[in-house]
């Protein structure tokens, strides 16, 4: 057969972009020939982000609707009608076997223009409540990709398969990389260590329950990891210096993620759809603080789908400055639910997803 070509269309949020890139990763790994495109919203993260792991894209100019400015919601329609058109002329240009979409606002269009032309669709949904985007498109979709059960709420039973969500591949394995970390983070590797993660532009409500109970962690003699987000990184440094902390190391963004997991005994974290498959991975105990304004508030349900197998714990964001670190330190001193938290996370990890995903791609392209 011609050499397979698959577009892969979404974005808007690391939570969209990484797991694309990682699944373009993973159909070149399978299959050496594929050709790739991606279709991006422009202005996102994913314009930058997609060529410089190395592949193609073009950008949509679509948006989402602007709910607290209605006025901005007129060129809605006409940027929408403009996008459907521009999917449409991509997908004759490029003739793809296979269309996939990851959420985000390029999605729609391009995964619509495909169902019209009778071109394969998967859809990967990485979150426990789909979004309405992928809830229309589902119904048509060949495959849906999840990372939970009970989806067939949303899809089709038929079509869906539970591959989980793509992570990073330096988190697969963390063996030896513990006293690296402890290294890397200047660490005492006889005391227990809090990693604090609220995505790559940081978490207010965290970061300001971390600012006042500096003191707390001080006295209980606990390290803390704490990656702030850009937004927040000066007042976090003034506030650790003011407290002569140094217990804590503070940065905005952390790159070494893998080593961060590995010196962590409890994470405090956001509850992305991304996050939550790296904690089920590296099988860490955590206290939960869901970005309420997410879409569908599909953070919340992600953290709920945790707590509902014992995994983990929930402090809604309204409650962050009281209680995200109060059970944060309450956990650390808690050896007995650290483990059963550990077991229960575990049992959700699905650490091949990208190349499952990829499988399954690859299978109906040949189909096609």
């Amino acid at each position: 057969m011609s050499k397979v070509r698959v577009i892969i269309s979404g974005g808007g949020t690391g939570g969209h972009i990484f797991p694309a890139i990682a699944i373009a990763n993973a159909l070149k790994k399978l299959q050496a020939d594929v050709e790739i495109l991606f279709v991006g919203a422009i202005g996102k993260m994913e314009m930058e982000k997609v060529p410089a792991a190395g592949y193609e894209i073009i950008g949509l100019n679509i948006a989402g609707l602007n709910r607290s400015n209605m006025l901005k919601n007129l060129a809605f329609p006409f940027k929408l009608i403009g996008s459907l058109l521009k999917a449409l002329k991509i997908i004759k240009e490029f003739k793809p076997n296979v269309v996939v979409g990851v959420g985000g606002f390029a999605s729609g269009p391009v995964m619509y223009a495909a169902s019209t032309k009778g071109i394969p669709t998967v859809i990967q949904e990485q979150n426990s409540y789909a979004g309405i985007t992928n809830k229309l498109l589902g119904a048509k979709a060949k495959k849906v990709c999840v990372a939970y059960d009970g989806m067939e709420k949303f899809f089709p039973a038929k079509n869906i398969i539970r591959t989980g969500n793509p992570v990073r591949q330096d988190i697969l394995n963390l063996a030896g990389k513990r006293e690296i970390g402890h290294k890397t983070f200047n660490l005492d590797p006889s005391k227990k260590t809090l990693l604090v993660i609220g995505g790559s532009l940081g978490a207010r409500s965290i970061n300001l329950a971390m600012k006042s109970h500096i003191e707390d962690f001080k006295k209980a003699d606990v390290q803390v990891v704490w990656q702030t987000g850009k937004l927040f990184i000066e007042e976090a440094k003034k506030a650790v210096a003011d407290a002569n902390a140094t217990n804590f190391y503070v940065s905005d963004f952390i790159y070494t993620m893998d080593q961060a997991y590995a010196v962590a005994d409890v994470v405090l974290s956001r509850a992305g759809a991304s996050s939550i498959s790296e904690l089920c991975i590296v099988g860490k105990p955590s206290v939960l603080v869901p970005f309420p304004f997410a879409a569908e508030d599909h953070q919340t349900k992600n953290a709920q789908a945790l707590v509902d197998v014992d995994a983990a714990i929930l402090v809604p964001d309204s409650e962050a400055e009281t209680r995200a670190c109060e059970e944060s330190l309450k956990l650390l001193s808690d050896e007995a639910t650290q483990a059963k938290f550990r077991t229960n996370i575990q049992k959700l990890a699905l650490p091949n997803a990208d190349e499952d995903i990829a499988r399954e791609i690859l299978k109906l392209a040949k189909a096609a």
